[in-house]
């Protein structure tokens, strides 16, 4: 489709930022940094939840992590997109409004709304991101290449972006949500987000769900630390995002990047280990947390997924394979999934 660029985007573009439930609930997404580091920094062993890893920093390196040779499924889900993603957006009588979560600079998830407008001439989309200002930026260049899309950018976390979109938007919807952003939860965490969705679509609504998929150790652990170190950056501004906001003393140059495949639990871990025994004090969430040599503490899992964990994952999740897309080497799967009824 050919792009056309226009600066009369006001009308076809609006923001929201819906405010998290009360009570600070860990599961709500509406846990601050303070709580989170207190919870976490204080467990043994220590944790941190990687949500806190996505400020504009965090989000703009992990772009970068996205264009690195080793990272290979963003190139590999964008291909699957490329060849598949009329059959993807088809099957409506008139547009479904797209909704995409954790959309980041939406690039990948222009194949989808390019075969949506071939398809239906118009297209509503909704991207749901942490990140203000990647979510704007992104927005803006969206309207300007596509004068029959109108978007509406929703800064917020998953569950209360849900809440969102099930009070605003009737009609059919096209749930996105694309880049194994869903191996970032444990097992349990991701049936309730994937649980807490289902129950949020009617029978004509769809998911579609691009995850990860096992492979040898070496090739994982490559595209989760990368030679540039660009992953590496990016786990440890978590520790710089900390000193800025709680006003703590981390010094990221003392603790080593440790990305690991682990088998049994069909995932990479990803860890920040201290080099040496040192105290850091956290102020703002009232902590002096005690290092010892090679403590670690745990930012991130990506969870990898076969046919089968997939197959039960949906099962327990409320939802029915409805149809699946994969590159030739079975790297990484897209799914589309409609609500069980």
């Amino acid at each position: 489709m050919p792009i056309t660029r226009t600066s009369q985007t006001r009308d076809r573009l609006s923001i929201l930022r819906p405010e998290a439930g009360a009570g600070g609930d860990p599961e709500s997404g509406a846990e601050t940094l303070a709580s989170a580091v207190r919870r976490g920094l204080t467990h043994e062993p220590k944790w941190l939840p990687c949500r806190f890893l996505y400020d504009a920093t965090g989000s703009e390196l992990f772009e970068q992590i996205c264009e690195q040779p080793e990272y290979y499924p963003t190139r590999t889900e964008d291909a699957i997109l490329r060849d598949q993603a009329g059959e993807m957006v088809a099957g409506w009588d008139e547009a479904p409004v797209m909704i995409e979560l954790g959309s980041g600079s939406s690039t990948k998830t222009r194949r989808l709304i390019e075969a949506a407008l071939d398809a239906y001439d118009r297209l509503h989309y909704v991207p749901v991101d942490v990140s203000e200002t990647i979510l704007e930026e992104s927005a803006r260049s969206l309207v300007d290449d596509y004068p029959a899309l109108n978007v509406t950018g929703i800064v917020s976390d998953y569950h209360t972006a849900l809440r969102a979109v099930r009070r605003r938007f009737p009609g059919p919807k096209l749930v996105v949500f694309l880049g194994s952003s869903l191996g970032n939860f444990d097992d349990e965490d991701a049936v309730a987000l994937l649980r807490h969705l289902s129950e949020a679509l009617g029978p004509e609504d769809r998911l579609l769900i691009g995850l990860d998929q096992v492979k040898d150790a070496a090739t994982l652990e490559a595209a989760y630390d990368d030679a540039a170190g660009v992953t590496a950056r990016f786990s440890k501004n978590i520790l710089t995002r900390i000193n800025r906001e709680l006003d703590a003393d981390f010094d990221p140059d003392r603790f080593a990047y440790q990305a690991r495949f682990v088998p049994e639990r069909h995932r990479v871990e990803m860890r920040l280990i201290s080099d040496r025994e040192q105290d850091v004090a956290i102020p703002g969430a009232g902590l002096r947390v005690r290092f010892a040599a090679g403590e670690s503490i745990h930012v991130e899992n990506s969870h990898k997924y076969t046919p089968g964990l997939l197959r039960d994952l949906a099962s327990r999740s409320g939802f029915v394979e409805e149809g699946s897309w994969s590159d030739p080497d079975r790297y990484f799967r897209v799914q589309r999934w409609r609500p069980r009824v």
